[in-house]
């Protein structure tokens, strides 16, 4: 059966250009050179210690649903940081949450989920774990 015209394959192996390079056909010459590439210094890890939270589980007057509270957090972490960690919190968890009184909490049994993601950011993590 023979195709028509207009449904032919279109060639994809590059060897065509254009498709896979849509610079491919503009004129390089004239142009200033670029700058030199410079490899980046890799610079040791070392997480910067933000000091230590407290995680505990509460239920009571939360109407049976379990929150997972991150308590005694450093004062010198501002309240526009802490409203940022939340945010990552409730995003890693997929879930929701708040922040109440220079505390975190977030909704549901996540405890390991939260120690997980609070111990990349650098904190010590005390208190419940699973």
């Amino acid at each position: 059966m023979a195709r028509p015209e207009n449904n032919r394959k279109l060639d994809l192996s590059g060897s065509t250009g254009g498709l896979h390079n849509p610079f491919q056909t503009l004129p390089v010459a004239g142009l200033p050179p670029g700058p030199e590439m410079i490899e980046p210094v890799a610079e040791p890890e070392t997480k910067a210690k933000k000091g230590r939270v407290v995680l505990r589980r509460e239920k009571a007057q939360r109407g049976g649903k379990t929150v997972v509270v991150v308590g005694d957090i450093p004062y010198f972490i501002g309240a526009a940081e802490i409203e940022e960690l939340a945010r990552g919190l409730r995003k890693s968890c997929g879930c929701g949450g708040t922040v109440r009184e220079r505390e975190i909490e977030i909704q549901g049994d996540q405890a390991a989920r939260v120690c997980e993601f609070l111990e990349r950011a650098g904190f010590r993590v005390a208190g419940v774990r699973s």
